[in-house]
């Protein structure tokens, strides 16, 4: 091939680089009638196939279901048994009567929407590589290390502390900074609620009040990021993902979504859809807990699928220690028939971590396990 030749083809690389890294959403306002190759799993990683055969039917899972206000009334041990059984058997559950008004919830989910909606000149003023920016609107999952890019935009806001970055928000929509904080404070009480309970669940009275509202003190004090996901219809949702199989950092993620199936986990060795249920939360476990648990909480793969009709639109909020704490397995749930199983972390270890690889399933989580 000519050197002329090679200079043609690799400024087209470049180009088609270029246009892939501004998003997915990009690409479909482009209109592109089939799946770039940037973008196409190899067989074994399709959602449709399993060891590179195909599925024959979808298999669909209800998640356990908490009651929350049940965790406030006579029943809350009762409740408390069934979601200690829903973090150690599935690393998910789903959360109803949560107090959270459905007109924000479908508030943030629309503002949300309409962000991934704005001309791409106004969502690039938010893109950058940076994984410590209190603002970072990209695509796929790590862009910087994927060599199969996801079917993902997204837009994530550190939450902590509000004053100090609310500022740093987009500007436009004109009511997303408004919505956003109310939305990042009522899912920070629903998160510290949840964990007070937890904590219960893992041994009543192990700690006392004093160590047990030093630990709530931290959670209080802790960080919170807020993902917004943007899912476009895609033209051939066989072959790619919208996010690959991993599990979340935290402690616990609170997912708000719509009435449109993507969310599948990993539940016997098989991948099986979760079904949407209007006005709850799909709640699930993070490393962070796996870790503090001293492994009776499993943090469990999860992964999206894509559609070619509708754009899903999906909240995250995921909640841990402050960024500057160690997380490590609590002295309380060590003694000679359950060893210590994990290594201290922080959350630097795993920028570091996520910085120098592409990240595969939970292959963070495996660095910190004591062998």
């Amino acid at each position: 091939m000519s050197p002329a030749m090679l200079t043609a083809e690799n400024k087209e690389a470049g180009e088609s680089e270029s246009l892939y890294q501004q998003g997915v959403k990009q690409l479909c306002e482009n209109g592109i009638e089939k799946l770039p190759h940037k973008y196409i799993l190899p067989v074994s990683d399709r959602p449709n196939t399993r060891k590179g055969e195909s599925c024959a039917k979808e298999r669909n899972l209800k998640l356990p279901i908490i009651d929350f206000s049940e965790l406030q009334g006579p029943n809350r041990s009762q409740v408390l048994k069934s979601l200690s059984n829903a973090c150690e058997q599935y690393g998910f559950f789903q959360l109803v009567n949560h107090g959270l008004s459905g007109d924000l919830a479908k508030s943030m989910t629309s503002v949300c929407r309409r962000f991934f909606e704005l001309p791409f000149e106004e969502r690039a003023k938010y893109m950058t590589a940076d994984m410590k920016a209190p603002v970072r609107c990209g695509t796929s999952y790590n862009q910087t290390k994927d060599k199969v890019f996801c079917w993902r935009d997204f837009l994530k806001l550190i939450c902590d502390p509000c004053p100090d970055v609310q500022p740093l928000w987009p500007s436009s929509p004109a009511d997303l900074r408004k919505i956003a904080v109310a939305y990042a404070n009522e899912t920070k009480s629903l998160f510290l609620m949840l964990m007070e309970a937890i904590l219960e669940g893992l041994g009543h009275g192990l700690w006392g009040k004093t160590e047990e509202d030093g630990i709530l003190k931290e959670f209080r004090e802790g960080s919170q990021l807020m993902v917004a996901n943007c899912f476009p219809p895609c033209p051939e949702p066989d072959l790619t993902l919208g996010m690959p199989p991993h599990s979340d950092y935290g402690f616990l993620t609170l997912l708000l979504q719509d009435e449109i199936r993507g969310l599948q986990i990993q539940y016997e060795g098989r991948w099986v859809t979760v079904e949407p249920i209007p006005n709850t939360f799909v709640v699930n476990v993070g490393d962070h807990l796996e870790i503090f648990s001293n492994g009776r909480y499993k943090s469990v793969l999860h992964r999206v699928v894509v559609n070619s009709e509708k754009t899903r639109v999906t909240v995250a909020t995921l909640h841990s220690l402050p960024f500057s704490s160690i997380v490590q397995p609590s002295p309380k749930l060590i003694d000679k028939d359950n060893p210590r199983r994990y290594k201290d972390t922080d959350f630097a270890t795993f920028l570091e971590h996520i910085s120098s690889c592409e990240p595969k399933l939970k292959n963070f989580l495996e660095t910190r396990k004591l062998t």
